[in-house]
């Protein structure tokens, strides 16, 4: 019999399925899930991420077996498991969406499609959201996201099904070894758990988006938290921007703020994909500097000590500590709170951007490698094209948690911190450490440790080497070719609009079209930030 395999990847779902719904409507299916242990071992994997997905396909799978099929789980390489297929019942065509995923995948996809042109099998990949492959022009690519959004979702014929010679599924998968890292207050995975995130937010948490979003102590209700569910595919993010609109054609007039918080949100969906597509467009921007003539800034600078302080949470300045802390028991943190956290590595710790790159994405349930790439880079000042950014974690403390509620709840010995010295509390005297019953110092055994560097003079020194790096006649002159193949466009016409705060403790605002008018063709907003 004549079947199609279908390949799921981060597209742990069937509705809105352009890939499953092209091979159903040839014939019978078999759909896939491969376990990869190559792909397990890349440093921006950890044992979160595998859980997830393990979970989001065993609910997957009870949907196929709902409709009279399954899902098959495979353990091994891409071309060998896919060759072991072949022999055993040969298929037609292997089908399944385009993915912008880490340089293992992309290497992966092209071993992929070699072995099917030899073996004489289809291979057939569809976009699964707003990134175009083979882009030719920045230009046209805001007309091509909206005609994405708002075509009609992909509703699935009726399935046929191949009953492999032997049937293996998601309860036989086992986590690589070596996998680490699983937060206990993660979020879960599964398309129903995706659905109800994003509903609650729609219906009623939209009215905190706007001015919740920036704080630690909000933002956890505030932020959509569907990113994670974008991330891999159990909610597409077509069906997302047409519920948001619907969403939000369905509101009073007098809904402002709701409709205000809905209106940002969509403009975050757009930036998704925007980020999406520098990776797309350019798969080196993982694992080089954007703009060449930042090699050399920080690599030879590296400082273990410095890093090592980070990923403990010992860096001395409470803001940064409590963010990691957060980070290793919920897998998740704000957008402002990662680019501090960025930030602090590029400039005062002056860290480069790969290795705590690779941190990070262990660390980030929701990791998406051209969202996280990308934004590695412009936050460490790499891409040539942004203007320098720096969080002051003191200043970020005191704009985003002034009663110390988010310090205090993931660092406990900051309970015993008077309010005078919570933002520096190695200012603290002896006699105040001693009345609180704490010690402030270098040594591991210390309460508190002490800031890592002075942070006024190591962020002075750091954003003098980088501006002298960007002043270079040569580093000026690539800035050009990177505007025209990765910067943003301005709605209807060529010009960029990669117009970006200077420094986020001073955000900058744009011209913005009422709400109304913005849910069409909606630009992207002048205020840099992921927050779903």
């Amino acid at each position: 019999m004549t079947y199609r395999v279908v390949w799921f990847k981060r597209d742990l779902r069937l509705h809105d399925h352009a890939a499953l719904a092209h091979a159903a409507a040839q014939g019978p299916v078999l759909c896939l899930y491969l376990v990869e242990p190559a792909l397990w071992a890349q440093p921006d994997a950890a044992l979160q991420h595998f859980e997830f997905v393990r979970e989001s396909l065993t609910e997957l799978d009870q949907e196929l077996r709902s409709l009279g099929g399954s899902l098959q789980v495979r353990m091994g390489s891409a071309v060998q498991v896919l060759g072991a297929l072949h022999a055993q019942a040969p298929f037609a065509e292997l089908v399944a969406h385009q993915e912008t995923g880490n340089a293992f995948t992309y290497q992966r996809d092209l071993q992929v499609g070699a072995w099917c042109r030899s073996a004489g099998v289809g291979w057939t990949e569809l976009p699964q959201f707003g990134v175009v492959r083979r882009l030719k022009s920045r230009n046209s690519w805001q007309a091509l996201w909206e005609s994405h959004m708002a075509a009609a979702q992909v509703v699935l014929p009726a399935l046929q099904f191949f009953a492999p010679p032997e049937n293996h599924g998601p309860e036989s998968m086992s986590a690589p070894l070596g996998l680490q890292h699983n937060p206990t207050q993660r979020q879960r995975g599964g398309r129903s758990l995706g659905l109800e995130t994003l509903h609650s937010f729609l219906d009623a948490r939209a009215l905190g988006y706007r001015g919740g979003i920036s704080s630690p102590l909000s933002s956890p209700t505030a932020c959509s938290r569907i990113s994670t569910y974008l991330a891999y595919g159990c909610i597409s993010l077509r069906e997302v921007v047409q519920s948001t609109r619907a969403t939000l054609d369905a509101l009073p007039p007098q809904a402002s703020r709701h409709r205000a918080g809905l209106t940002g949100f969509i403009s975050r969906l757009y930036w998704h994909c925007h980020f999406i597509q520098k990776l797309e467009s350019e798969p080196e921007i993982e694992w080089r500097n954007m703009h060449r003539g930042y090699d050399g800034l920080r690599e030879d600078g590296w400082s273990d000590a410095h890093f090592a302080a980070l990923t403990s949470a010992r860096t001395g300045w409470p803001m940064v500590d409590a963010c990691v802390v957060m980070l290793y028991q919920t897998g998740w943190l704000n957008f402002r709170m990662r680019a501090m956290l960025v930030s602090v590595a590029a400039y005062p710790l002056w860290l480069d951007w790969r290795p705590v790159g690779h941190w990070l994405a262990t660390q980030f349930l929701d990791y998406e490698p051209g969202i996280h790439w990308s934004q590695l880079q412009m936050q460490s000042g790499t891409t040539g094209i942004n203007t320098t950014r720096v969080y002051n974690p003191i200043k970020q403390a005191q704009d985003h948690d002034p009663k110390g509620i988010f310090v205090r709840r993931w660092l406990p010995h900051m309970r015993r911190v008077p309010d005078t010295w919570l933002f520096e509390p190695w200012r603290m005297p002896p006699e105040v450490q001693r009345h609180c019953g704490l010690t402030v110092g270098s040594g591991p055994e210390s309460d508190i440790p002490l800031p890592v560097v002075d942070l006024a003079e190591a962020t002075r020194a750091s954003k003098a080497a980088l501006h002298a790096r960007r002043a270079e006649p040569g580093v000026k002159a690539g800035k050009k070719a990177i505007v025209e193949k990765h910067a943003s466009r301005k709605h209807g016409t060529g010009h960029q609009r990669d117009v970006f705060t200077r420094d986020s403790d001073t955000p900058k605002t744009g011209h913005r079209k009422s709400a109304k008018s913005s849910l069409r063709n909606t630009p992207p907003s002048a205020q840099l930030g992921f927050d779903f």
